[in-house]
C-alpha cells in the first residue's frame, strides 16, 4: 500500500494520522516499521525500555485497522505506535521511575495523560527512559542504564525526557509525551534537535498526583519533530479534569487549530547569559544568536532584555521550592531505612535538604517568586516573547552523573549547570525549545522561547513559524538515521 520510496518512520504523526485514515498504509505496516526501527537503533541508544511483545502489539493494530474498515476511528492518534514516559502509569507496565526500588512495580491503571492518548488511538509500545527519579537533567539509571545521545552515542540525551527526545530523533517515535520540573521537556529536546514544549501551568493536568495543591513546579507535556504534532499531542494532553483544581479550564480543542501566523513585529526579548550572570560553554550563544537573525529576517524585533530581579535571588528561591516540592516524594521510600542505599545521593540530598526546611523560609520563598512572576509581566510590557539559550553545556559525556564545572566555574549543587530553564518553571510560563543549530562539535543545541502567562497557542505559532523558516536546518537528522 506504500510507495516504495516512502519511509513510514520519517512521517510526523498527523501526516502518520492522514496517511491511516485514507488507508495510504495500514496500521500493521505502521507497527511493523517501527519496531523494525526499534529493533535497529533501540540497542544502541537505549532510549525505549518496558517493550510490549511485538505480537501483542501487532495484533492490537489488527484491530485498529479492522475498526477503520468498519469506517470507526478513534481519534487522531489511532493506531499510532505511543512510548510513555516511565515516570507516567500504563496499565500492565513498569512503571520504575528509572529507581531500583520501583524496577518491578506495574501499574494496576493509566494514569491520566495515558488514558487520554489511548482514548484517542494510540497504541503503546513501551516506556522511555528516564533518570532515577525524574532527577537530573541526564538520563541514566540503575534499572536501565543510560540513554545516548541520538547524534552522539558517547554523549548524554540530556533529561528527564531523554528517552522521549532520542526515540523522536531517531525516528522510532512520531510524538511523545515528557515531563518538566526543572527543563526536561526542553533540555533534552535541544540536545537531540527537536521540538519540546513545558506548557503553562495547569494546562495539563497530572493525575495520579502525591499533590494538587502545593506541587505546581512540574508538568507533564508534548514533545516532537514538527510544531504542529507537538501542539496536536498538547490537545490531548491538555483540558481540566476533576483531580485537578488549579487546572486551566480552557477548550483545549485550540491547540488543534491551524497555527500558519505572520510573525511580522513580535519583539523578542533576548535574555542571553544574563548578562555574565549564567556560565556558558564556548559557542552556544553563537548558535543561538544565529537562531535569532532567523526571527530578524521574519520581520520580528530582537532587542536585549533583562530580568527584573537579581538571578541569585531567584536561584535561592528555586532551592527552597525545589527542596520542599521534592523531598516529600522521596521520603516514602525511606521508611525502610535500608532503602537508603539503593537511592542516588542527588535524590538523597534533596530529601536530606527538605528536613530543614520551616514554613517561614517556604513562605519567603514564595514571596520571591511571587516577585520574580510581577518582574516578568514587566517585561511582557515591552517584549511578546523572551528567548534564552535550553541549556548552559553542550552534551556532555555519558558517564559523567553530572558537570562539575562550567565554563571555569565551580557548580555547587547537582543542578546549578540547568539553572538557565528555571525561570519559565518558576514563573508557570510556556516555554518551547526550538533547535536553533549545531556547534563546532556537530552537536545539537535548542533555543528556549518563552511565552506570555497562559500564551501557548501564540508561543506555538511563533515556533510554527520559525519551523517554516527554517526547513533545510529542522529536516537534519542524526548518523544512521
Amino acid at each position: 500500500m506504500l510507495h516504495s520510496s516512502q519511509n513510514i518512520n520519517e512521517f510526523g504523526a498527523l501526516d502518520l494520522s492522514r496517511a491511516l485514515h485514507t488507508q495510504q498504509f495500514s496500521c500493521r505496516e505502521l507497527m511493523q516499521a517501527t519496531l523494525a526501527q526499534l529493533d535497529r537503533l533501540n540497542p544502541g541508544s537505549h532510549a525505549v525500555v518496558s517493550r510490549v511483545d511485538s505480537d501483542a502489539l501487532l495484533a492490537q493494530a489488527d484491530l485498529r485497522d479492522a475498526q477503520l474498515a468498519r469506517g470507526e476511528s478513534m481519534g487522531w492518534m489511532h493506531g499510532i505506535p505511543q512510548a510513555i514516559k516511565d515516570l507516567a502509569n500504563v496499565q500492565g507496565l513498569r512503571t520504575t521511575l528509572g529507581s531500583p526500588l520501583m524496577k518491578d512495580f506495574v501499574a494496576s491503571e493509566d494514569g491520566l495523560m495515558a488514558q487520554r492518548m489511548k482514548a484517542a488511538g494510540a497504541i503503546v509500545i513501551g516506556k522511555t527512559n528516564t533518570p532515577e527519579f525524574g532527577l537530573g537533567s541526564h538520563t541514566f539509571n540503575e534499572v536501565f542504564g543510560p540513554t545516548r545521545n541520538a547524534w552522539d552515542p558517547s554523549k548524554s540525551a540530556g533529561g528527564s525526557s531523554g528517552g522521549a527526545a532520542v526515540a523522536l530523533a531517531q525516528r522510532m517515535l512520531p510524538v511523545a509525551d515528557g515531563s518538566d520540573f526543572m527543563g526536561s521537556l526542553r533540555n533534552p529536546a535541544g540536545w537531540n534537535h527537536v521540538f519540546g514544549l513545558r506548557p503553562s501551568q495547569g494546562r495539563v493536568p497530572m493525575s495520579p498526583a502525591q499533590d494538587v495543591f502545593m506541587a505546581q513546579l512540574a508538568t507533564e507535556g508534548p514533545m516532537g519533530r514538527h510544531v504542529r504534532d507537538v501542539a496536536m499531542l498538547l490537545s490531548t494532553q491538555a483540558g481540566a479534569h476533576p483531580s485537578s483544581p488549579l487546572s486551566l479550564k480552557d477548550d483545549p480543542a485550540v491547540f488543534a487549530g491551524a497555527l500558519d501566523m505572520d510573525p511580522q513585529g513580535h519583539r523578542i526579548g533576548w535574555l542571553g547569559d544574563l548578562r555574565g550572570y549564567l556560565p556558558m560553554e564556548s559557542g552556544i550563544l553563537a548558535v543561538c544568536e544565529s537562531a535569532l537573525k532567523s526571527f530578524s529576517g521574519m520581520g520580528c524585533s530582537v532587542d536585549e532584555a533583562a530580568l527584573g530581579m537579581p538571578p541569585e535571588q531567584i536561584w535561592q528561591a528555586w532551592l527552597v521550592w525545589r527542596q520542599a516540592l521534592v523531598g516529600p516524594r522521596i521520603a516514602p521510600f525511606l521508611i525502610n531505612p535500608a532503602n537508603r542505599a539503593h537511592i542516588k545521593a542527588e535524590a538523597l540530598w534533596e530529601y536530606d535538604q527538605s528536613l530543614t526546611l520551616t514554613g517561614a523560609q517556604l513562605m519567603s520563598a514564595s514571596a520571591s517568586r511571587t516577585r520574580f512572576y510581577l518582574s516578568m509581566l514587566q517585561l511582557f510590557e515591552k517584549f511578546d516573547v523572551l528567548a534564552i539559550p535550553v541549556a548552559q553545556v553542550w552534551p556532555f559525556d555519558v558517564s559523567l552523573r553530572w558537570p562539575q564545572n562550567v565554563a571555569g566555574r565551580t557548580m555547587d549543587t547537582y543542578h546549578r549547570w540547568m539553572e538557565v530553564v528555571i525561570y519559565a518553571t518558576l514563573a508557570g510560563l510556556p516555554s518551547i525549545s526550538v533547535p536553533a543549530g549545531f556547534g563546532a562539535n556537530g552537536l545539537p543545541m535548542g533555543l528556549a522561547l518563552i511565552g506570555t502567562p497562559q500564551g501557548d497557542w501564540d508561543l506555538l505559532k511563533l515556533a510554527h513559524a520559525y519551523e517554516m523558516a527554517n526547513q533545510d536546518l529542522i529536516a537534519k537528522r542524526p548518523p544512521g538515521v
